[in-house]
């Protein structure tokens, strides 16, 4: 199965119609993050490099749940690729509005950014008439929208059936991120090492059954570690812990025959966010505490595996590292993944908060921009969206 690469295809004069994942922190209509939009920027580039009459871009922002919200517009996303290209940006009524046959019509106008695809409720129920409706914009389709890529959703899952298999593409940002996760999965130089954090066990059970196959050492970090000390009989006071966590993490430790799941052996506690913290210098919380962070002899003590790894795989923060005293232990890894001579990839919106927060993110090989939808490709090895990409060779 292959994926075609647009920057070998023929498009000059042709119409381009390209998801894109806009979804960025907006605030008093302004953008807090620019990232997803930078990383969008070479496929852009390489798109009007290509002498093609019109690139028709579509994104989502937010959860309108289908109703026009005015604070949800990518009316700052088109003023903001406005500026970094010094071309005008067009930006329509709706996704689906009269007017956008026109601008496709106008010679002179070159950008198109379609409003809120959410702002239409047909997009997230998958609706193949609305689907139609947008494929009408674009002689070929470009989904380099991996952050929604395990969606069925209109634009990015039906909307592939309007493109002949020689019309259909991926972006450049899907096509790094399919190479960067197919090489964990498939390929990876040993040892493979993998950091997994976040909240629950229970929203990462299925990537975490499949690490355990995969890789060589799992460290847990973040209130991830507390049912899998609980389900061991240590205690953790009253840390952020829910029964069927505990008893999805005695199934996985029932399963790491190889010992390949390492824990924290000592901890960064408070009696609350707002109160002092101090280092407890064992395994066991105290019963009117709860943990926040790794401490120094769990840093320690993952450092020295990170050090030895070829290839590391880092999801979910290893505390609440939003405040600076439980922020060690995630500043820490950040750091050493930043010192690696390892192939590393930070994938989770917590984690790349953290590694760009840390200042090292240009020093990681990759940083997936979907947080679900990179965890969905480690579970299964595609996506549906991908998957409508592909076709037989």
């Amino acid at each position: 199965m292959a994926i075609n690469n647009f920057l070998e295809a023929d498009l000059e004069g042709k119409k381009v119609l390209a998801r894109f994942d806009f979804n960025v922190p907006i605030k008093d209509g302004e953008i807090q993050d620019t990232t997803r939009i930078d990383f969008a920027m070479p496929t852009i580039n390489a798109l009007l490099e290509k002498n093609i009459s019109k690139l028709i871009m579509m994104s989502h922002l937010g959860r309108p749940k289908g109703e026009i919200k005015k604070k949800l517009s990518l009316e700052p996303i088109a003023r903001y690729i406005a500026e970094k290209l010094g071309v005008e940006v067009y930006l329509s009524e709706t996704s689906t509005d009269a007017g956008i046959k026109t601008l496709l019509n106008l010679g002179h106008i070159k950008l198109i950014l379609l409003e809120n695809l959410r702002f239409n409720p047909e997009e997230t129920k998958g609706d193949n008439e609305f689907a139609r409706t947008l494929s009408t914009y674009g002689d070929v389709y470009i989904n380099d929208a991996f952050g929604v890529s395990h969606r069925k959703h209109s634009s990015v899952f039906h909307i592939t059936q309007y493109f002949s298999q020689k019309d259909r593409f991926s972006g450049l940002l899907l096509a790094n991120e399919i190479k960067a996760l197919d090489k964990l999965l498939n390929f990876p130089d040993k040892p493979f090492v993998c950091l997994i954090g976040g909240a629950k066990v229970e929203d990462k059970i299925k990537t975490i059954e499949r690490l355990l196959i995969k890789a060589d050492k799992l460290l847990i970090g973040g209130a991830m570690a507390y049912p899998f000390l609980k389900a061991k009989g240590i205690k953790v006071g009253k840390s952020l812990c829910s029964p069927k966590d505990v008893d999805l993490a005695k199934s996985l430790i029932a399963r790491d025959k190889g010992k390949k799941i390492h824990l924290p052996i000592d901890h960064i506690v408070s009696e609350s966010i707002e109160s002092e913290a101090s280092i407890i210098d064992n395994k066991n919380i105290d019963d009117a505490l709860s943990g926040f962070d790794i401490g120094p002899k769990t840093i320690a003590s993952y450092s020295e595996i990170i050090n030895s790894a070829k290839t590391i795989f880092w999801n979910g923060p290893m505390g609440l590292f939003e405040i600076d005293q439980f922020s060690k232990g995630t500043n820490s890894i950040a750091e050493m993944l930043a010192n690696s001579d390892a192939f590393t990839v930070v994938g989770g919106g917590d984690s790349v908060n953290a590694i760009n927060k840390s200042g090292y993110s240009e020093k990681v090989s990759h940083i997936s921009t979907g947080g679900g939808a990179s965890l969905e490709y480690i579970e299964n090895g595609t996506l549906p969206a991908i998957q409508n990409l592909k076709y037989n060779h």
